[in-house]
């Protein structure tokens, strides 16, 4: 009874070892937190994608990831307001090198990283010294998106005025005008309302004019200027020509008087009204970034097939135009608030290094977040399926110039909003071209 007794106490003893051992491989999150991320996110289109990412962090490694995301062109004025209360953002976003001048004094270096080691092309960060301060975290690109069904059977039509028989044939201004000119004297039987979805010109919502067409002619004049192979490195110019200005209203005029909306209603015309436009086959043609394929996609009624959706460059009449290709880069650099505390801190830096390096992390950003990644933690069959994202990844293998974006070294917003006002008169018939044109050199200078 002993020997039976002895063998009964071992077995209890081992079972009650094993169950204390055993775990289901679950964070205690009872456990105290070592450290805490506030992420105030800039894209307002992924909201919701961002909420499901920090609740499978929460999930995976027990520490809360608080989300808040700025309503569209209000970043700089959120910001502003959230940096200042005692649980301010720990992780933030900066637009480039003029983005990190006005914040310069928040972002902690993070030059021992392994986010800044996972860049493929570490150039692309924002640095300053030795240190590095941003992280590109996306790599996107624009143009004029197009239907390319709505373009076949424009090519179709037996009396078309131009001698080209694809979309792909346009490789300059003067025969994309020749094209959109045709095709609305065509609009009833292309089955559209216009050529070129609305000219969004409500408040706050003008930036493909004021931010992705400007660019496009500052590029060529701070090219003209410049002996380095990069512009938006170097562009810190106090004043400028906009020397451009004619090619600038070449494209935005077109866009005006092929439009599917009228330019006396365009002041309340959004940029989700025009992306419903080309959604429903309203309108053959729209200018926009990839990551608009999103709007696209999920139009109630969507009349647009994924395989006809198609890039074209953005063309304005400068000279050579016929190589160049799309704006392809980044406005968006991810950075660390330095006086956030150690453990924030840590804790932040450890959420963007698992989303960009674990496989769920990664299954995110490729299938919901749809990023271009600049990470090597990503494989070459780890990109985004959605058409736009593809003809990105497509045209930055062809042998053209594809447009470095300038804009993100433009001077501040309210630059961009003198501007963007300065085109609306214009579109309403108040101002003529010239006082855009006064308005985009003076406001630069002041606001510079």
């Amino acid at each position: 009874m002993k020997r039976i007794t002895a063998i009964l106490i071992s077995v209890a003893v081992v079972l009650t070892l094993a169950a204390c051992g055993k775990t289901d491989n679950k964070p205690d999150t009872n456990a105290p937190q070592a450290g805490t991320v506030y992420f105030l996110n800039f894209k307002p289109e992924v909201a919701d994608i961002y909420k499901e990412i920090a609740a499978k962090y929460k999930q995976e490694k027990g520490v809360d990831v608080k989300v808040v995301t700025a309503a569209s062109n209000t970043y700089e004025t959120t910001l502003k307001s959230e940096i200042a209360k005692a649980d301010a953002p720990t992780i933030f976003q900066i637009n480039g090198p003029v983005g990190y001048r006005a914040w310069k004094n928040y972002c902690e270096d993070l030059s021992d990283t392994k986010l800044y080691s996972y860049l493929t092309d570490k150039d692309l960060a924002v640095k300053d010294d030795n240190g590095v301060y941003g992280i590109p975290y996306v790599v996107e690109g624009y143009g004029i998106i197009y239907n390319n069904a709505i373009m076949q059977k424009y090519f179709a039509l037996r009396d078309k005025a131009v001698s080209i028989s694809k979309a792909t044939d346009i490789k300059d201004f003067e025969t994309l005008k020749a094209v959109v000119e045709d095709m609305t004297k065509h609009k009833k039987e292309l089955g559209i309302d216009g050529v070129f979805a609305s000219t969004s010109m409500g408040s706050g919502e003008q930036w493909r004019w004021t931010n992705h067409l400007a660019s496009v002619p500052v590029y060529y004049e701070m090219k003209e200027d410049s002996d380095d192979s990069t512009i938006v490195s170097t562009l810190d110019e106090e004043e400028i020509d906009f020397s451009n200005s004619k090619q600038f209203r070449n494209i935005f005029d077109l866009y005006l008087n092929n439009s599917v909306t009228a330019k006396g209603l365009l002041s309340g015309k959004t940029v989700d009204n025009a992306m419903a436009e080309f959604a429903l086959g309203k309108a053959a043609m729209v200018q926009n970034g990839n990551w608009a394929w999103e709007q696209i996609a999920n139009v109630g009624g969507n009349a647009v097939k994924a395989e006809d959706v198609k890039y074209l460059p953005i063309y304005t009449g400068v000279e050579g135009e016929e190589k160049q290709g799309l704006c392809i880069g980044t406005e968006n650099y991810l950075a660390i608030n330095k006086n956030a505390s150690a453990e924030d801190k840590k804790a932040s830096i450890e959420f963007l290094e698992w989303l960009f390096s674990s496989e769920t992390g990664k299954d995110y950003v490729v299938n919901k977040l749809k990023f271009i990644s600049p990470f090597n933690t990503f494989k070459d069959d780890e990109m985004p399926e959605d058409p736009l994202a593809k003809e990105i990844l497509s045209w930055m293998k062809k042998d053209v110039n594809n447009l470095e974006w300038t804009f993100n070294s433009f001077p501040g917003q309210q630059f961009k909003d003198d501007f963007g006002n300065a085109l609306l008169e214009y579109v309403q018939g108040s101002k003529d071209w010239s006082h855009v044109e006064k308005t985009f050199r003076t406001s630069w200078k002041n606001e510079r």
